[in-house]
């Protein structure tokens, strides 16, 4: 079975064309328009072993929002496509990636509920001109799309390039464990026997 999705999302602010192998290598070709995200959504593809392409064009004489947001919308719909029946995956990832002073734990369940529980100081700080705040609007759209519950803790830190990085390395080593497969089960990981 391929576990590819291909996205085409346009709108009046954004026009996202997007790609994912969740059986790939990591590869990653991003181009968003915004430095600092295509250095973490590479991230998340290394982290997660998932292939990931995306060129977005989005609104950014307005601000970075449209486009993150947008860029999330549609990740998470390659996911929950990609995904598909859930059949023999392990459902649920776990991961905690320290970089320096800076500590995040994530936990995801591919479980078609969407929800997001994200802790952090994040509003108001700036990773060069990338706000801050702008990490929990991209979890969101991407929980609620690829109908996941995500909870991800930043545990520690101060630098807060880095205090991103870690949300955006751990969310890819859950999604790695999450979506492998689970050589024990065949069918769908759940005692109701649907998710």
């Amino acid at each position: 079975m391929s576990r590819k999705a291909k996205i085409n999302r346009k709108t009046g602010e954004t026009n996202i064309a997007l790609s994912i192998n969740i059986d790939g290598s990591g590869k990653a070709e991003i181009a968003t328009g915004i430095g600092f995200f295509d250095h973490m959504l590479h991230l998340l593809a290394v982290h997660s072993l998932v292939d990931i392409e995306i060129k977005a064009e989005g609104d950014l004489h307005v601000d970075f929002h449209h486009t993150v947001e947008d860029v999330g919308i549609a990740l998470g719909a390659a996911f929950l496509k990609a995904v598909g029946d859930k059949k023999g995956i392990y459902r649920y990832g776990t991961a905690y990636v320290p970089l320096d002073e800076a500590l995040a734990r994530t936990v995801i369940d591919f479980c078609d509920r969407p929800f997001l529980c994200f802790n952090h100081e994040l509003n108001g700080t700036f990773a060069g001109q990338f706000p801050g705040e702008l990490v929990e609007d991209f979890l969101m759209a991407f929980a609620n799309n690829a109908r996941l519950t995500l909870h991800c803790d930043i545990l520690k830190g101060r630098n807060v390039h880095h205090m991103i990085e870690v949300v955006f390395k751990s969310l890819g080593q859950a999604i790695r464990k999450a979506v492998s497969d689970d050589a024990k089960r065949s069918g769908v990981p759940s005692s109701k026997g649907v998710l």
